[in-house]
């Protein structure tokens, strides 16, 4: 009786640690499958050097599927405290490429310092504040960082939330 005692014993441990191992492999694979993929956190960031930019150029890239603008502000353009990015003594425009009424994506007038809309006639001033038209807002301002003379794009840096809080 003591050896079927014992051999019932060693059973349940065994089936214990069978399910323990099983268990513990389940909570690893669930927990890989909810991290996001190396492919998705690397397309949250896009990060652009501006240290070579000329007074007056702009620069279109894309972050998230969406164009973003980058101008590099000459003397003569207007500057706006409130929406200018500023990086080593220079201001830039930093927005979201789409129009705030239906989603086109705007052309630059550098003649006019204007961004405009050609489905619907409307415009932005260079600082992207809507200025004519049906856009019933600003170009959007994407979170952005700032590491030297380089902006971060998708990632909320103090000056990003300073102007956030100033809008």
């Amino acid at each position: 009786m003591a050896i079927s005692e014992s051999r019932r014993s060693f059973m349940g441990f065994a089936f214990g640690a069978v399910a323990a191992v099983g268990g513990a492999f389940s909570l690893v694979a669930m927990k890989k499958t909810w991290d996001p993929l190396p492919s998705v956190k690397a397309a949250g960031f896009t990060t652009v050097d501006l240290s070579s930019m000329q007074d007056g150029e702009l620069r279109t890239i894309e972050w998230r599927k969406k164009p973003i603008f980058i101008l590099k502000k000459a003397a003569d353009m207007t500057k706006d405290s409130k929406r200018d990015v500023v990086i080593d003594n220079a201001s830039y425009t930093v927005v979201i490429g789409l129009c705030t009424h239906l989603g086109c994506i705007p052309a630059y007038a550098p003649s006019e310092q204007l961004f405009k809309c050609a489905c619907h006639g409307g415009e932005f001033d260079i600082s992207g504040v809507n200025v004519f038209g049906p856009p019933p807002r600003p170009l959007d301002i994407p979170p952005f960082k700032i590491e030297g003379t380089k902006l971060v794009l998708g990632e909320e840096g103090p000056e990003y939330q300073k102007m956030v809080a100033e809008a």
